[in-house]
Order: C-alpha cells, then sequence, then structure tokens
C-alpha cells in the first residue's frame, strides 16, 4: 500500500503544478539537513476569500499523509489556537471530506481540501463545533466574531 499512497501523492504534486488556485501554495515539505522531499507532509497556504472578512490572511497549514492514502484522508492542521468554529485548539481542521466515516472519498484531491478549507473559514458549519469560544462568539455576538476574525487575517500577512 505504502508505494500507493507515494504514487498518488506524486501525481497530485503534478497536477497542483499545472492548475493550482491562485494564491494558495502546497508542496511537500523538504528536509532542511538531507535535502530530500517528505511526500508524506505538506505544507500549503490558503489566502482568505475575497470580499470577506477572512481577507487578507495567508493561512498556514499542514496535510499529514499516512501510507492508507488515499484510502484514508490526510491530517489537516492549522496552527494551534487558530480562531475558528470549526477548527479544534490543536489547530486540526473538523471537515466532512476530511473525515473518512463522513464525506471522505479517496478520489477528492489535495486541490479539492485546501478550496474546501478556504471556504470552511468564511461559512463556518454550526452542526459540528470544534472550539466553544469562536462557536458561542459566531452563533450569539457575529460583530465581535467579525472584529476577531479580522484580527487573526492581521496575524497572518502574505509572504513577501
Amino acid at each position: 500500500m505504502a508505494g500507493v499512497a507515494r504514487s498518488r501523492l506524486a501525481e497530485e504534486r503534478k497536477a497542483w503544478r499545472k492548475d493550482k488556485p491562485f494564491g494558495f501554495h502546497a508542496r511537500p515539505e523538504l528536509n532542511e539537513e538531507t535535502g530530500e522531499t517528505n511526500m508524506m507532509r505538506w505544507k500549503c497556504y490558503i489566502p482568505g476569500k475575497e470580499d470577506t472578512i477572512w481577507q487578507g490572511g495567508f493561512y498556514p497549514l499542514t496535510m499529514e499523509f499516512t501510507e492508507d492514502y488515499p484510502a484514508k484522508p490526510p491530517k489537516c492542521k492549522l496552527p494551534a489556537g487558530f480562531f475558528h468554529p470549526n477548527i479544534y485548539p490543536s489547530g486540526t481542521v473538523c471537515l466532512s471530506i476530511l473525515n473518512e466515516d463522513e464525506g471522505w472519498r479517496p478520489s477528492i484531491t489535495v486541490k479539492q481540501i485546501l478550496l474546501g478549507i478556504q471556504e470552511l473559514l468564511d461559512n463556518p458549519n454550526p452542526l459540528s463545533p470544534a472550539q466553544s469560544d469562536a462557536f458561542v462568539m459566531f452563533q450569539q455576538r457575529l460583530e465581535e466574531y467579525k472584529k476577531r476574525v479580522k484580527q487573526e487575517a492581521a496575524k497572518y500577512p502574505p509572504p513577501v
């Protein structure tokens, strides 16, 4: 099975290079010491959508794949403490397409995952809260929530 995961990720990388959405970055991590590419761990950046409260932010995300990929989804994490109703305090993204018991299908691509997370930022799922403070604020104090999101976006400026 190990060969399947790495082969699929090599294909994903090729497809990404040919057709990546504007402003997004995704590439396998490079081991500084050996110079080797780690296909099982990707460093990504997701831009906040234009004309949303997330605009201007450039959100770092890691995707960790197992040897069971694509039968099982990757684990996607934003920085610990990231403020969002569907992001656990650890930074783990709570999204149906990343849950093998819910919406995951082996045909889902890295590109679809990243676009799905970008969409989730501005459209939280109230049926799947992962962080109580952000969830309660989103549900009960929307203006305060929007202000807090803008502060979050300011923490993650685009790289120069």
